[in-house]
């Protein structure tokens, strides 16, 4: 008896302030901020730190488990109004565009150069390696990957999968696993980086050394600048995509092992965020390489037009990521 009663004091003497604060809450929720008078905006504030005083008083003498609730829920609430983004939604997406996505890039530059370097020079060794010994090629490259595409191929073979038409029957199912297989290997450089970036290192590596193998499978076939042109179409999307990946992958690892003067959760936090931000442009890069790969590859087969797509593609992202967030004056 003496917890009810204490239970119903209690709540008298604050029941008015929070069916005051409750009311003010629906009326955000179901109307508009704006319907808000002066004197409503000056009570939400002081009505929600008087909830939480109530609520740390409750906890503390051990009233009624469903009062407790029913001041839980109503902070909860309130602190959402008070502190929650209450941006609208195109607000929100037209910043992640135009500051927040390019300003995460210039972020993890560092790591992003050490990418593509690694990138680079992996498609060199693999070149090298399959030209100077053949039979690295299937040591590289897997049957479903080659396609038939491997050194034994004829110039003929070779030359039509360059320039010859569609057989995929369906560029728009071709499109879709093209996106769903990049997706995951982006998504996979990314989350290998908690172990200090080296797993995504070497998944950069390994991608480098596919693309070396292929060209040395083409080149001798006088079908090297072909190939170039067939993969810039989209590659300057596609492999800026996975870059960007494996930089955000670095970044995080990189930040677990020399996290400074922070914590190493501290540091790990901060770059997962920044490398997320970075992640979610990636999807939309990987959909953009997509489509250029289903559908422009296939239907566009003169080497200079794929070279004029793929090379305004990178002057495109290349000036995004330079100029695009950056504070004007």
């Amino acid at each position: 008896m003496s917890v009810a009663f204490a239970t119903r004091h209690f709540r008298a003497e604050r029941e008015a302030d929070w069916a005051r604060l409750e009311a003010l809450l629906d009326r955000v929720e179901n109307k508009s901020p704006r319907r808000l008078t002066d004197d409503d905006l000056v009570d939400l504030p002081r009505l929600y730190r008087a909830t939480l005083s109530a609520l740390s008083i409750a906890r503390a003498t051990s009233l009624d488990a469903g009062l407790v609730g029913y001041l839980e829920a109503l902070s909860t609430r309130a602190y959402f109004i008070l502190y929650g983004c209450r941006e609208p939604w195109g607000r929100q997406v037209r910043a992640f565009f135009t500051t927040g996505w390019p300003r995460a890039v210039r972020g993890i530059w560092p790591e992003l150069l050490l990418s593509v370097a690694l990138l680079l020079l992996s498609t060199l060794a693999g070149y090298h390696l399959v030209r100077t010994d053949p039979a690295w090629f299937s040591a590289l490259m897997s049957p479903e990957m080659a396609s038939g595409r491997d050194m034994s191929a004829s110039a003929a073979t070779l030359r039509q999968s360059l320039y010859g038409a569609p057989t995929q029957g369906g560029l728009e199912i071709f499109a879709t696993s093209l996106f769903t297989h990049n997706s995951q290997v982006s998504i996979l450089a990314f989350a290998l980086g908690f172990a200090f970036g080296i797993p995504t290192m070497i998944l950069d590596l390994q991608n480098g050394v596919m693309t070396g193998a292929m060209f040395a499978a083409f080149v001798p076939h006088d079908l090297g600048w072909g190939l170039f042109a067939w993969l810039m179409i989209h590659g300057t999307t596609e492999i800026g995509a996975i870059a960007i990946a494996s930089a955000a992958g670095i970044h995080v690892g990189r930040s677990m092992a020399f996290p400074g003067e922070r914590s190493r959760m501290a540091a790990a936090a901060d770059a997962g965020r920044r490398g997320a931000i970075a992640m979610i442009g990636v999807i939309l890069m990987l959909l953009i390489a997509g489509l250029l790969e289903g559908f422009a590859r296939q239907l566009v087969r003169d080497d200079t037009a794929r070279l004029a797509i793929g090379g305004t593609m990178l002057m495109l992202w290349t000036v995004y990521f330079t100029l695009g967030g950056r504070r004007r004056g």
